[in-house]
């Protein structure tokens, strides 16, 4: 049984593309007074510009929509706070109506996730009352429905002042999720003093914790801050393709039948691409493919594969009568998936260069396969 290495690649370049177009979409409401920094925070945040390159159209009379083509998310933006009582509540009342309309729809890609309601810290001495009376007012009004909210402290510089506002907002005992200080961007307080952006991890993190699976890789695709979440979902989903796919259920196949363990790695694969959210090459693939699971040659034959990779195994014992077992299969598509994650790391932080994939990426690659499939048979 063969399979040609730009077949593999053609199956991975079709799983990528199908993974990002089934995307769910992450749909957030942005809530706060003129000024605060939302769309510092938001294009601070998730990739490319979105609120300056993003589609704004309006869903209600007070309410606008942003959204990208071919883009995961979509943010919702309510007009500031220096309003009168009665646009206040015109906002309450339009946010309910988009969380209900969200709901009655019954589909994912049109409910409301999270609300982040924002306030300045540079801006404000104290919780201001309007805001508090307003946030516990629209708690009522989403009881029932129980879209998380988190508390979003913009320009939180400096930190002891952020803490202050912190707290004063906790002491409030709001049906909140969590209060966190941000500084979306660097902050030049003189010529030589810089301090420096903080909070947007936190952030991500505390999304992470209140969305549910389905929007797991939507977030890691959209966001751009947070190298280490993007690191923790690759790795849940290089754990979960093994569990699932490998497990006790997992029959022995013959070295000859290798092959079929691809259409797995390809899926994973996909995956991980989505997560770090790269437009990745067919020429990129062709040099992972052969680094790896292929050859240097021009096919992948099951034997090939038995013997280029299962003799990385020395003395496993899994190997028996001609067959892998499902705890070889795992420990290659473990070695497999980590080896992906590493490159995807040192191209996010700008050590590994697309134009260097071809020659020493590409020995490189093969380097930190065979480390693994060590690391992973320990």
């Amino acid at each position: 049984m063969e399979v040609e290495i730009d077949q593999i690649v053609q199956q991975c370049m079709n799983a990528m593309n199908s993974k990002f177009k089934n995307l769910k979409k992450l749909n957030i409401v942005v809530v706060g007074k003129s000024g605060v920094g939302k769309s510092t925070l938001i294009n601070s945040l998730f990739c490319g510009n979105f609120v300056e390159t993003g589609i704004g159209r309006p869903v209600t009379l007070e309410m606008r929509k942003i959204e990208k083509v071919n883009y995961p998310l979509a943010i919702y933006d309510t007009p500031g706070f220096e309003l009168s009582q009665e646009q206040q509540n015109k906002v309450k009342d339009e946010v309910i109506e988009v969380i209900n309309k969200g709901i009655a729809s019954r589909d994912i890609n049109e409910a409301i996730h999270c609300i982040w309601y924002c306030i300045n810290v540079g801006g404000n001495r104290t919780f201001d009352l309007s805001e508090v009376e307003w946030l516990k007012d629209f708690s009522k009004s989403n009881k029932k429905t129980q879209v998380p909210i988190i508390i979003v402290l913009t320009q939180a510089c400096p930190r002891s002042k952020a803490e202050k506002m912190k707290k004063l907002v906790e002491k409030e005992n709001l049906n909140i999720v969590k209060v966190i200080p941000v500084l979306a961007q660097d902050m030049n307080l003189d010529d030589e003093y810089v301090v420096r952006a903080y909070g947007l991890e936190e952030l991500i993190k505390a999304m992470s914790e209140i969305l549910p699976s389905e929007l797991q890789e939507t977030l890691q695709n959209a966001q751009r801050v947070s190298l280490e979440s993007k690191k923790k979902r690759a790795q849940a989903v290089v754990a979960t393709t093994v569990a699932t796919s490998f497990g006790a259920g997992f029959a022995p196949i013959p070295f000859s039948d290798a092959v079929v363990l691809v259409p797995t790695q390809v899926a994973m694969i996909a995956a991980i691409t989505t997560i770090y959210g790269f437009n990745i090459s067919k020429s990129f693939l062709t040099s992972l493919v052969s680094s790896t699971i292929g050859s240097a040659g021009t096919t992948v034959l099951g034997k090939t594969i038995a013997s280029n990779l299962l003799k990385l195994i020395p003395g496993f014992g899994t190997v028996v009568g001609g067959t892998i077992s499902g705890a070889t299969a795992g420990i290659l598509t473990t070695a497999l998936g980590e080896t992906y994650i590493k490159v995807m790391e040192s191209m996010y932080k700008g050590e590994l260069k697309k134009e260097n994939l071809y020659d020493g990426g590409r020995k490189e690659m093969k380097r930190i396969f065979k480390e693994e499939i060590k690391k992973q048979r320990k």
